[in-house]
């Protein structure tokens, strides 16, 4: 009888390249399970280790530079990857070994969330960081995606709400990447509506054309927040990875995480913020939760 070998089948491929929450709620943890859930193949590069949980850093030790490259180097080589999402980047040596790798790899495609600053508070990059991020990987970067202190912190001036939103995209889009997705999600709770500013550039007959998009959506009420640009970043980049455009995989990594805030409003994890609930299209908590209090 003859042997049927199984056929290939394709799945998208992402690698973050981060630093390790030793909570689980953020960084590449939170990385791995958003591309988990969302049906790609997660793969990391390590590039710091933090102490962390839900009321804090208490410690960060940055890894090896040659430590950083091998990583790389052994995915690259061997597994490929078809989108890199970049997060937390502790110091500019480390910025400018991930930059030359991904050149060295002639990688195209790159989501760069610019961590700064962790959810606590934290400093996760200082100055010199920011700048090497800005000319290291701008221009390597398909789309960064800057909260309001991020985007703040990099053009040396206040960004404070949606009113600022579309000058301070030109103005990080004119820094290098094809695109800037500026996020709303820091402002005060008093706003119920939060809205995110997507510009990215495209050319036409050969001349570039600036687009822009707002996506307006609603404040979950919850605490549980801790994670959630990673995730946002991670889950663009999966659908992108799946061949999503760009607006499309911003829409529908927004709805993602918006749906896991939802869900993880009634998760007890930590004595402080919790994280999304990454996992709710296969277990829904808040649902649960609900139906148990009828």
């Amino acid at each position: 009888m003859e042997t049927l070998l199984p056929t290939s089948v394709r799945i998208p491929k992402v690698l973050t390249i981060a630093g390790s929450d030793s909570g689980g709620g953020a960084g590449l943890q939170a990385d791995l399970k958003v591309i988990t859930a969302l049906g790609g193949y997660g793969m990391s590069v390590i590039t710091a280790i933090t102490a962390q949980n839900t009321l804090g850093v208490t410690r960060i030790q940055d890894v090896d530079l040659d430590v950083v490259e091998a990583q790389m180097d052994a995915v690259f080589s061997d597994i490929g990857v078809d989108i890199v999402k970049i997060g937390m980047l502790a110091s500019p040596e480390i910025v400018q070994t991930v930059a030359r790798t991904l050149l060295k790899y002639g990688i195209k495609k790159v989501v760069l969330d610019p961590v700064l600053r962790a959810t606590s508070g934290a400093s996760l990059g200082g100055d010199d960081t920011a700048q090497a991020i800005i000319t290291e990987l701008f221009p390597l970067a398909l789309l960064v995606t800057p909260n309001m202190d991020e985007a703040s912190l990099m053009l040396g001036r206040d960004v404070t709400g949606p009113d600022d939103f579309k000058l301070a995209a030109q103005e990080l889009l004119d820094l290098g990447p094809q695109a800037v997705l500026i996020k709303g999600g820091h402002l005060d709770g008093a706003h119920t509506q939060i809205t995110d500013y997507l510009m990215w550039r495209t050319f036409e007959d050969g001349l570039e054309v600036i687009q822009s998009k707002e996506f307006k959506h609603y404040r979950v009420n919850t605490a549980n927040t801790h994670g959630t640009g990673c995730s946002l970043a991670s889950a663009i980049a999966t659908y992108l990875a799946a061949e999503h455009d760009l607006s499309h995989a911003v829409a529908k990594a927004i709805a993602y995480v918006e749906a896991g805030l939802e869900a993880g409003r009634f998760l007890s994890i930590g004595e402080g913020p919790g994280p999304l609930w990454h996992m709710h299209d296969f277990y829904p908590t808040a649902l649960l939760d609900e139906r148990e209090k009828r």
